[in-house]
């Protein structure tokens, strides 16, 4: 599978660009979720345009092989948040949108606490059919970059930074 790093500039200025965009379309959002753990990162970046509070949740659907579980898995849900999210105007925000089954997930089990509005913003799309919807209750989505069907590389990933900055500027990435 075609593989695609990015440099944590490139994820800096998508993230600007999304911040920027949320915050033109009048949403006005009151706290960001992040889906961790791939959302930690860019949700900490929108928050530093935005200035909201940072909720997260742990949800998985990839083992450490890459493979696919059948379905999301809650790794970390707080009851707390779940309180604090009620009648609240949601951003939830994600790293990728792949086959959708995560955010719909997610989306899902937020809907249930009952909040104001709700909203996505995910760092990239990548072009393909999906398994999962995003539920007509979201009022928005907003997607930083769209992309092929390729396993994404981020730089919060990598083991060795400096080869990863080396792949971004060639744009090829080691298997």
């Amino acid at each position: 599978m075609e593989q695609i790093a990015f440099s944590y500039n490139e994820i800096h200025d998508t993230v600007a660009d999304l911040a920027r965009r949320i915050d033109a379309s009048g949403y006005s959002p009151e706290v960001i979720v992040a889906i961790g753990t791939g959302g930690f990162i860019p949700a900490r970046i929108i928050k530093t345009f935005l200035n909201l509070p940072i909720y997260t949740v742990g949800i998985s659907l990839y083992l450490e092989d890459h493979t696919t579980l059948p379905s999301p898995k809650k790794i970390q849900w707080i009851d707390e948040v779940e309180q604090k999210l009620n009648g609240r105007r949601i951003l939830l925000v994600d790293e990728v949108d792949d086959s959708r089954t995560t955010l719909e997930y997610c989306i899902r089990e937020l809907l249930s606490n009952d909040p104001a509005a709700l909203a996505v913003a995910v760092l990239h799309n990548k072009q393909k059919e999906k398994r999962g919807e995003i539920p007509a209750e979201v009022s928005y989505y907003w997607v930083g970059r769209e992309l092929p069907d390729a396993w994404v590389k981020y730089p919060w990933d990598a083991l060795d930074i400096q080869e990863h900055d080396a792949a971004v500027h060639s744009r090829e990435v080691a298997v």
